[in-house]
């Protein structure tokens, strides 16, 4: 017998969390929401909490005071004790606040018990457009890709969205979630209605090619798809691939695409300086230098705070993506 095409439903990336929040809820009790004002009639910053409270009760979705270390320390507490807790930090910036929860608790206690204490927390947290200014808008990914015991997931589609956090819930590992506040109402799939799962450290090829290759995550995979759709009306053929995982990198895809083009651009939001392209740009390099036919280039950023005055250069645009493919192929 033929497996079934899932029934699917054209959803917005905020509503394929929600979703994916109330499956996890139906299918295990010890599935519990805590962060400020995640509880409804508020239901979130961005309503992706929004019918939780109502439908499993306050003793499963507790808002909590503007306490991100509060939030993070009890929630570490709770996945110790055999719940699965997700934490909802509202701004990646605030991270900041409880990092030491996160990265010298949350992501070493399976380390420092020979393996017997797992620890499966979902954080979610939001990354900021420039709108919000300086202390809201950081891309704070390379600090966790940096950190051994936590895993780093970034959505680019709203289908990816559920099923990467569905999967980040299921983990027995601590998980951060960055969800960015351009994609959470703006990009919009057909999103299975029901039990989805996307496994973790698993790239997506987006657009297959075979002159450069644009590799990238979250909110820049639009960016890269605008991009290669202009280079191509020029003839020229490029791979987009979207890493969706951070920790664990995947990359057999990467490199499997790279060895067909010999070229590559690593793009993403986070600043250039030490960001995530730089380990990638590495890796590359080490395993197919003699092979590539120019040197990776990155994308990212500027090495500045982000800056709110609008028409300020900042974030790589598709036409930096396609100065950068024209500067690979020496054209």
């Amino acid at each position: 017998m033929n497996e079934q095409t899932p029934l699917t439903e054209t959803m917005t990336m905020a509503a394929a969390l929600n979703s994916a929040l109330h499956l996890a809820m139906d299918a295990d009790s010890k599935v519990l929401l805590l962060g400020e004002d995640v509880a409804d009639p508020i239901g979130g910053v961005l309503k992706i909490s929004k019918g939780l409270s109502t439908k499993y009760g306050r003793d499963r979705v507790r808002p909590t005071p503007i306490a991100e270390s509060g939030i993070i320390g009890a929630a570490v507490g709770l996945a110790l004790g055999g719940y699965k807790p997700i934490a909802e930090i509202m701004f990646m910036d605030f991270t900041t606040v409880c990092l030491d929860q996160i990265v010298n608790h949350a992501a070493k206690l399976r380390y420092m018990s020979g393996g017997h204490t797992a620890v499966p927390l979902t954080i979610r947290t939001g990354v900021g457009t420039r709108r919000f200014g300086a202390q809201h808008a950081q891309n704070l990914e390379a600090w966790f890709m940096h950190t051994p015991g936590i895993k780093v997931v970034v959505p680019a589609t709203a289908a990816d969205a559920k099923g990467l956090l569905m999967s980040c819930i299921d983990d027995p590992d601590p998980c951060l979630f960055i969800e960015h506040f351009d994609l959470v109402f703006t990009q919009k799939d057909e999103v299975p209605v029901g039990e989805h799962r996307v496994p973790l450290g698993q790239a997506a090829i987006r657009r297959p090619g075979d002159q450069v290759t644009v590799i990238t995550y979250g909110t820049q995979v639009r960016t890269a798809m605008a991009a290669a759709q202009e280079l191509a009306e020029q003839g020229i053929s490029v791979e987009v691939i979207d890493l969706r995982t951070l920790v664990p990198l995947d990359m057999d895809t990467v490199l499997e695409s790279v060895e067909k083009t010999r070229r590559a651009v690593v793009l993403h939001d986070a600043h250039t300086f030490c960001g995530p392209g730089a380990e990638l740009a590495a890796q590359i390099t080490e395993n197919l230098w003699g092979e590539l036919l120019a040197p990776v280039l990155r994308l990212g950023a500027g090495y500045s705070p982000v800056p709110f005055a609008a028409g300020l250069d900042f974030h790589p645009t598709a036409d930096d993506v396609v100065a950068a493919v024209g500067q690979l192929l020496g054209r």
